[in-house]
């Protein structure tokens, strides 16, 4: 019983440390991290390997990489790696690189699994020649050039050792690697008697048994301006130099998966997610990118131009790249090269590669509310029904850890929430839907059932001597599953049954968070690197990708409890490349402060940019007591978020919209109404990202790529390409009662509260209100909405639609609309209505865009011009020719001063038919 109480104070004392700020010497730096030290170290032109045996086979370029310097006998002998080249569609090249296993390795290499589509090796293009040349500056070296697509080639030079894409047209190099000669793979070995190979860092000792395996190499971005992406860091959205002159704290990018509580906002530090995407834009409008499928820790560096000066290396080409620095733990180069060019392209290519976002269901995309924790069905109950007495929408009400009993998921305390399926039909009436937390470390309690069946079919990770690895977490003693077994993932989705989760209903939804996963009494809080997977596999091999593999299975849950026809909703905390497939993630645990506001843009443009989508950030910031502006701030900017939630810890004061004063309730009504009559157009572009990855919120560059203006603007960001918005992040009291708002292009920008029309392609100096942020609708778009406020977005589904008409110079708009049944994947066999509009020469008509069956009897309800030369005063339906009238109605309904506008009322038009609207 002692011991009992010994380990119950001690988890006390470890939750008491993480609910304080973040402890940097907590956290490992690259100085503390031997495979980070040695590879800064390096010099260019360090590496002396040459590419040999060149060939063409099983369809790609070949290779042995082998010294081109006689082998120091007193040096470990390097073998042979083998290296492969393989070209897809749409200009993707592929480079391995790997430990021959013919040469019998002390053991295989990890190569992540289920990360890459299995369409995607569909797409391969069989190689059948290369040709050789001799390129300037090689004295005589040769390269081998093969097909990559109609406009670019992948070029392999075999002296030194370089791999890169370039254009056909001119030889311009797109993106390359080891042009610095850079290029570091620690080969596996036996150990010797004299080496100690463990390593040590605050009291925890990781025996690396198979010592040092880190792979480190160079790549560069041609025509390149900024970098971007390699989620997740609190920090701006172009990539600062981490290395080099100018540079005054040289830490690089660190991804490496970790529960950090209250995280610095401007840090290269590594938090929750992983992914190793960078893209690079240019002065040229064109970008590319690079990827490396890898889930070990990483460290990246992004390179001061100058970074070399003491090296003496000379460029192969008069080009001035922006070059990177890649180093990792562990595993194998399998890297992706795409060559856009432009930045859509990009991001296309990418998710061929790892898969297209989830489409989500409609209710996901409203508003969520959350708490550390709603205390009890009749908390649930009165926070529902505040909602309802201050007429603001909402579509999800959330359960933290204490819901459970004594932290065992998918369990429900008894005395706190006796009746859950009663509680969550009463929110299913209204048309929402809850979610509960589900973690990943299980309780290690002989009584617990789902302990019980873990421990006895050896479903656990296990720690370095084979034992059942035993971490602390909320629940006290706790266990892992080991998800990177597909047989374990299919044995977890299946707890999510409506049998298993007593209690459960249809409308109940999950949230994955501490997936990283999260140990409060391990090294980093986290797992040790020397904890063992399915056949063998380290921790570190495959950190990074822990959460993917339990999000991927969670998700997986859903699907089969809904008999594969209910679109599954996950929230995870930790996420991989390909985590875009399975749900939505956030950013965390951030602060009530205004640098967290500031920073969440970066973060959210961040993910979108590498597949993440469905993303947002803590709205009034997770820890502290916000002031009532900020968090009126933070709902007008999270509105536009992707995901949009508020949530709060448990020690912060309770903070519903409604506790701040009847001003302050407005304000956040107004601006959740705001994102509810937008749902219209959110979904439409969930739509768009589910089949072609473009994220619903984008950099200004990815719109106007041309544009230098916008490179380095992350104050800014595009809800598709018909919003621009721009948060206040700063208190009244704090600074001048105007903003400064750069609006790009040549067309013009109309206020979405006032109509008001503001010229593109400069700065604009404008005054702030505090009933809304600076919001713009683009001219020579078209956008969808549901002006009519109710409480839920399920209510919302037969309800009309207004389009709203920002007109461009030459008088003319378009945009489209996407409706589905919401819930199903119906719309993947055609049930879904998809309509194209366009307004030009005074006419509007909507057409189909492809081959749909789905009904719907919802109408047009009003039609909005901005920027309408005035003229004709009644308008024309066809077919039907009917009469309408063309008056001055409200721009939108609510809100302080309503503006006006020209106005189409009741046209009644069914969306999803054919129709014209002729201006007389």
């Amino acid at each position: 019983m002692k011991m009992k109480q010994v380990a119950f104070l001690f988890l006390i004392f470890l939750a008491s440390q993480t609910v304080h700020s973040w402890k940097k010497d907590e956290f490992r730096a690259c100085d503390q991290t031997p495979f980070c030290k040695r590879a800064r170290f390096r010099k260019p032109g360090a590496c002396t390997l040459i590419a040999h045996d060149v060939s063409i086979s099983d369809g790609d370029l070949t290779a042995k990489l082998i010294p081109k310097a006689p082998h120091d006998q007193d040096q470990d002998q390097i073998k042979p790696l083998t290296l492969s080249v393989s070209a897809y569609q749409d200009g993707i090249m592929r480079l391995k690189i790997d430990e021959d296993p013919s040469l019998d390795p002390p053991k295989k290499r990890f190569q992540v699994a289920d990360v890459v589509i299995s369409e995607f090796e569909t797409k391969k293009l069989w190689l059948q020649s290369a040709s050789t040349e001799k390129i300037n500056g090689d004295d005589g070296g040769l390269s081998s050039v093969v097909y990559l697509s109609d406009g670019y080639e992948a070029v392999l030079r075999h002296d030194p050792f370089e791999v890169y894409v370039r254009e056909k047209a001119g030889n311009r190099r797109v993106v390359s690697l080891n042009s610095n000669g850079l290029f570091d793979f620690e080969q596996l070995r036996v150990k010797k008697e004299d080496e100690d190979w463990e390593e040590r860092f605050r009291g925890h000792t990781d025996t690396r048994p198979y010592g040092p395996q880190s792979i480190s190499f160079d790549v560069s971005f041609y025509g390149s301006d900024f970098v971007y992406g390699i989620p997740e860091h609190a920090t701006s959205f172009a990539l600062k130099p981490t290395r080099g002159p100018g540079v005054e704290e040289s830490e690089p990018y660190r991804l490496f998966n970790l529960d950090v509580f209250e995280y610095l906002h401007e840090s290269p530090f590594g938090i929750y997610g992983s992914i190793p995407f960078m893209v690079s834009h240019g002065k040229s409008g064109q970008s590319s990118g690079f990827f490396w499928l890898n889930a070990a820790e990483m460290q990246i560096d992004v390179l001061a131009k100058g970074w070399d000066a003491e090296g003496g290396i000379l460029m192969p080409t008069e080009q001035s790249p922006i070059d990177t620095f890649w180093m990792s733990e562990a595993g194998i180069v399998d890297t992706f090269f795409f060559v856009g060019p432009g930045p859509k392209d990009v991001v296309k290519q990418y998710v061929s590669v790892t898969g297209l976002p989830a489409m989500p269901q409609l209710f996901s995309t409203g508003y969520h509310q959350c708490r550390w924790n709603y205390r009890d069905e009749e908390d649930v109950e009165n926070v529902d029904s505040k909602f309802d007495e201050h007429d603001i929408p909402y579509d999800v009400l959330w359960l933290d850890i204490e819901h459970t009993d004594g932290k065992r998921y998918f369990t429900w305390d008894k005395m706190l929430f006796p009746h859950p399926e009663e509680m969550q039909k009463k929110l299913a009436a209204k048309g929402r839907h809850m979610v509960t937390i589900v973690d990943p470390h299980i309780k290690r309690d002989e009584s617990f059932h789902l302990h019980k069946d873990a421990s006895q079919r050896g479903y656990y990770v296990k720690d370095a001597t084979g034992k059942d690895y035993d971490g602390w977490c909320w629940p006290g003693s706790s266990s892992y599953p080991d998800m990177l077994n597909p047989e374990i993932r299919s044995w977890w989705a299946e707890k999510f049954s409506y049998d298993n989760y007593v209690g459960s209903t249809p409308s109940l939804y999950i949230w994955n968070d501490m997936n990283e996963p999260s140990v409060f009494n391990g090294p980093e809080v986290t797992m040790p690197r020397d904890a063992l997977h399915l056949g063998g596999v380290e921790h570190r091999e495959l950190h990074n990708a822990y959460g993917y593999y339990f999000h991927m299975a969670t998700a997986e849950g859903l699907l089969k409890r809904g008999d594969g026809k209910d679109r599954p909703f996950v929230l995870s905390r930790a996420f991989f490349a390909g985590s875009q497939r399975y749900g939505a993630v956030w950013t965390g645990d951030n602060s009530a402060d205004w640098d967290h506001l500031r920073v969440s843009v970066p973060m959210v443009l961040t993910l979108g940019l590498t597949g993440m989508t469905f993303s947002g950030a803590d709205v009034g910031g997770f820890f502290g007591n916000p002031e009532p502006e900020l968090l009126v701030r933070w709902y007008q900017l999270g509105a536009y978020y992707p995901f949009f939630r508020g949530h709060a810890h448990h020690d912060t004061k309770r903070r519903e919209p409604w506790l701040f004063g009847e001003r302050n309730t407005a304000l956040m009504r107004d601006a959740i109404r705001i994102r509810y009559t937008l749902l219209p157009y959110f979904y439409t572009l969930f739509r768009e990202a589910n089949v072609s990855g473009v994220p619903v919120v984008r950099p200004l560059w990815m719109e106007f790529p041309s544009d230098e203006a916008a490179f380095s603007n992350d104050e800014a960001f595009m809800v598709g390409n018909s919003l621009l918005v721009q948060g206040i992040y700063t208190a009244v009291l704090l600074r001048a009662k105007h903003a400064s708002v750069y609006l790009p292009g040549k067309e013009s920008w109309y206020d979405l509260r006032t109509g008001t029309a503001y010229k593109g392609g400069k700065v604009h100096k404008l005054e702030v209100s505090e009933e809304s942020i600076p919001a713009f609708q683009r001219a020579g778009t078209i956008v969808p909405r549901k002006d009519r406020f109710r409480r839920s977005s399920t209510q919302m589904v037969h309800d009309p639609y207004t389009l709203v008409i920002a007109l461009n110079s030459s008088q003319a708009a378009e945009g489209e609309l996407y409706v589905d049944d919401g819930k199903s994947y119906d719309f993947k066999h055609g049930a879904y209505i998809h309509r194209r509009f366009v307004f030009s020469n005074g006419h509007l008509t909507s057409s189909p865009v492809g081959n749909s069956r789905f009904s719907s009897d919802c109408i047009i309800e009003r039609v909005i011009l901005l920027g309408y030369t005035p003229g004709a005063k009644t308008a024309l339906v066809e077919p039907g020719n009917q009469k309408a009238e063309i008056e001055f109605g409200p721009l939108r309904f609510g809100g302080q001063h309503a503006a006006v506008a020209v106005t189409i009322r009741k046209p009644g038009v069914r969306v999803a038919e054919n129709w014209k609207i002729k201006f007389l």
